[in-house]
């Protein structure tokens, strides 16, 4: 029996990992995919009240267009923040240089050459090689894009079809497993993505407010890069933390003032992420910080920033079907956390 048990926990082992080199291997598949199944699980209630009302490509078209303009919005909400600090940073381009060149005066008095390390990697051929990587990973973004909006129409059109084949197979133990873990992961997708709207407005409204009772430049624009960053778990809020930061390195005369800003910002992340979140969430979405931790890093290595929006949802999908079967319950037993014991410590 003993035997047995390290068998199947060494072809465990040996399925996940070959699991995890084709999910790196074919990203280009596997990533729109993630992207489209998660999407269907959030706007499927919104396409599935609408097929009652009316025929089913309008109602699809309908869902698309709502989809595709609120992820616009977003888009338009990140761009219009970043836009406004950039052309501000273009105007006070003097000011910046001649903060530069203190910095640059500095390290030379302290033995650090910087010029020499800029003169020998920062040069015509690295500026052309930065150029064709950023617009081959324009063309690629676009190419993703495309292939998940594709992937998105086939699954909304195939949701019902699906769960009739589902419930005709001759293994109802199976069916089960898959028509609850879909519904539940489904349900849970919702209230990820719930939780994250509210705790990326508050985090935006706070950040916006700190800035602006400390004085620090454009207090509304970094409120709505927080707010939209926010969604990308951890290197979204450092992002949205450092930038403030360095704007203030240029704008505070003091470094006791650039410290406070930066502390001050952290204690936002802290306690909206640390603190707040985990009580408004509950115990639908109780994971061991251990494993948001590890899935943000280890699906960030293998599907880059996708992988690093979407690597808890696919955590919580995992944890949701082991949850379905009592052989693997003990998976989400271990590393997901029960809803009785997450809700005592609300």
């Amino acid at each position: 029996m003993a035997a047995s048990v390290e068998v199947k926990v060494c072809l465990a082992i040996v399925a996940a990992v070959a699991m995890s080199f084709a999910a790196y291997q074919a990203a280009s598949v596997f990533a729109p995919l993630a992207i489209a199944l998660f999407a269907i699980g959030i706007v499927w209630p919104l396409q599935q009240w609408l097929q009652t009302r009316m025929p089913k490509l309008i109602a699809l078209a309908i869902t698309l267009i709502v989809t595709i303009a609120v992820c616009l919005a977003f888009a338009s909400l990140a761009a219009w923040g970043f836009g406004r600090v950039g052309r501000s940073l273009v105007m006070d381009a003097p000011r910046y240089q001649a903060f530069y060149e203190n910095v640059v005066k500095w390290l030379d008095d302290h033995g650090i050459s910087v010029m020499g390390v800029w003169a020998e990697h920062f040069n015509v051929g690295w500026v052309l090689r930065t150029a064709q990587r950023v617009a081959g990973r324009i063309n690629v973004t676009l190419r993703f894009w495309l292939i998940a909006l594709v992937y998105l129409i086939l699954g909304l059109l195939e949701v019902g079809e699906i769960r009739r084949k589902v419930e005709a197979l001759n293994n109802p133990g199976l069916a089960r497993v898959l028509l609850d873990g879909s519904r539940a992961t489904a349900i849970k997708f919702r209230k990820y993505l719930m939780v994250r709207t509210q705790m990326s407005a508050l985090t935006g409204l706070l950040v916006g407010l700190f800035a602006l009772v400390t004085g620090l430049q454009f207090a509304a624009e970094w409120g709505v890069i927080a707010f939209v960053l926010n969604y990308i778990p951890f290197i979204g809020p450092f992002v949205a933390t450092l930038f403030p930061t360095l704007l203030a390195m240029t704008q505070f005369g003091s470094w006791q003032a650039v410290l406070g800003a930066f502390i001050g910002l952290n204690i936002i992340q802290f306690i909206v992420g640390s603190y707040i979140e985990p009580r408004v969430s509950g115990g639908v979405l109780s994971i061991s910080p251990f494993v948001v931790l590890f899935a943000i890093f280890f699906w960030t290595y293998l599907w880059g920033l996708i992988g690093t929006f979407i690597g808890v949802p696919i955590t919580l999908a995992i944890l949701t079907f082991c949850g379905q079967h009592p052989s693997s319950r003990w998976v989400n037993d271990l590393f997901g956390e029960s809803e009785s014991s997450a809700v005592g410590k609300v």
